[in-house]
């Protein structure tokens, strides 16, 4: 990850690399503009002052060579010695009078490409014009004028000019050199550091930590950033395992530690549609726990809260990996067996659950009780197609299994028309009793849960004989050993 891209936290702002460079560019090109400058003035004015001392001296021995010719009104060896002189150094005109101001000889330099340039670098730096006179036995006979030429200056300058420009050039690149170890220095370990903050913002991932930086005040941050995602991670951990116990609770019973209703039904609907899909077959039990009532209220809350306990983990014991038990309130049980290959499997598996309660349950205070379960048994797709439909099948089966005898469980029948009570009685052997209650398609729609509504709130006055009606709709009734007996310690008391 470039820091460019860490660092510009939106489009047009500048990266933090970005401004090292040019800060560091910057203060290279002005120190070397600044330098080169100062060079080239203090340069120009030692020219000048050299030049001006030159062009003196020039001007001296001019005037020296030429007194005879000027004696003698020699033009032509005036010119020779102007010549002579004026081509060997930085002279650009050269001329000499006679005691009346007559021209006598001159010379003038060859106009080169750069002549105008010249010219005006002189004008600008230079006086017009030196002048001595000429003196024969200290009486002035003429003068000689001298004016320098600026090629000198103008190759110095360009010099100075072509310095300034290549330090220009060797200090940008010094300066990308030093940004770029500053940047390797400074930057990496915020590189590093903002990294690691980008991954913990993506991947939620507490457990990365910065490395050591080897500047103090950067290894100072990273260690301080390590100690924020040290606590970080802990309230992490934390909040993920209150998460975890509220899931939990908000789709666990807390007495049985099993699922509740909620998840109950969010399997159940998931398992239908995989039997929609694959063409399975799945069971729901509806499980009620015979006199529960009376052991809560004779044994306290606290005895019935251990039979809740050992039923379901009685249930949970004859159940596959596959199952689901789950309590769905007060001694309300239901499992989902899924997948299943016959009604007869979810028969077995329910007289495997009836049978587990054939030991007493032992209660807190050293004694113990005896109890039953009653099932109705209720298939996809022959009792239901919907989890609601399922359940007040199985529950609907429950209900008159009970009300034949408790401890039996019972399988439902295909969903048909309310038949009155007036047609069933007539449809009946002779040999049925007619104080047996009639199917369950005469008792449409989910039966109150009040226990008083129960047949273990009424007193259980039938023979504890199993029995299959007449027009049989009702199957699998299966009796067991029904009510709930206390048990004391050392004593015996018959079933």
């Amino acid at each position: 990850m470039r820091i460019r891209r860490l660092f510009s936290l939106r489009p047009g702002r500048p990266s933090l690399r970005r401004v090292f460079y040019r800060a560091n560019l910057t203060v290279a090109l002005v120190s070397v503009c600044m330098a080169g400058l100062a060079v080239t003035v203090v340069g120009l004015l030692a020219l000048r002052a050299y030049a001006e001392h030159n062009l003196h001296l020039i001007t001296r021995s001019m005037a020296y060579t030429t007194e005879a010719a000027v004696v003698f009104r020699d033009a032509a060896a005036a010119e020779e010695a102007l010549q002579a002189i004026a081509a060997e150094e930085e002279v650009a005109e050269a001329a000499v009078y006679d005691a009346n101001g007559r021209r006598l000889a001159g010379y003038q330099r060859p106009s080169g490409p750069m002549v105008g340039l010249e010219r005006r670098l002189t004008g600008w730096l230079l006086d017009d014009e030196y002048s001595r006179p000429i003196l024969h036995n200290d009486r002035r006979i003429g003068e000689v004028r001298v004016s320098g030429s600026g090629g000198g200056l103008l190759t110095f300058l360009l010099t100075g000019l072509g310095g300034t420009f290549a330090g220009l050039l060797l200090a940008a690149l010094g300066a990308l050199h030093l940004s770029q170890r500053m940047v390797a220095k400074v930057l990496g370990p915020l590189d590093r550091l903002a990294s690691v903050a980008h991954a913990i913002r993506r991947d939620r991932d507490f457990a990365q930590r910065v490395p050591p930086a080897r500047i103090v005040e950067l290894n100072e941050l990273s260690e301080d950033f390590n100690a924020l995602l040290d606590e970080l991670d802990s309230w992490q951990t934390h909040l993920e395992k209150e998460n975890a116990t509220l899931a939990h609770k908000a789709s666990h019973d807390s007495l049985t530690r099993l699922p509740n209703r909620a998840f109950f039904e969010g399997r159940l609907s998931r398992a239908l549609r995989d039997v929609a899909a694959h063409g399975q077959r799945v069971a729901v039990l509806f499980i009620d726990s015979d006199r529960f009532k009376s052991i809560n209220d004779e044994l306290g809350h606290a005895a019935g809260d251990a039979v809740l306990v050992s039923i379901a983990t009685r249930i949970r014991g004859q159940l596959r990996e596959t199952d689901l038990v789950a309590r769905l309130g007060g001694d309300e049980f239901a499992v989902l067996l899924s997948p299943v290959a016959s009604p007869e499997d979810a028969v077995r598996i329910a007289d495997d659950i009836i049978a587990s309660m054939e030991l007493p349950i032992p209660l807190p205070d050293g004694g113990s009780v005896r109890t039953s379960l009653t099932i109705g048994i209720a298939l996809c797709p022959e009792h239901g197609s919907t989890p609601e439909a399922l359940l007040r099948s199985a529950d609907l089966a429950m209900y008159h299994a009970k009300r034949r005898q408790r401890g039996t469980r019972l399988l439902a029948q295909q969903p048909v028309s309310p038949v009155p009570i007036e047609k069933q009685e007539k449809s009946r052997e002779p040999a049925e009793s007619p104080a047996r209650p009639g199917p369950a398609d005469a008792c449409p729609g989910r039966l109150p849960d009040a226990t008083a509504d129960r047949p273990d709130a009424r007193t259980d006055s039938r023979p504890e004989t199993g029995g299959v009606p007449a027009d049989g709709r009702w199957v699998g009734v299966r009796p067991v050993q029904q009510g709930a007996v206390r048990q004391q310690p050392g004593r015996h008391q018959p079933r």
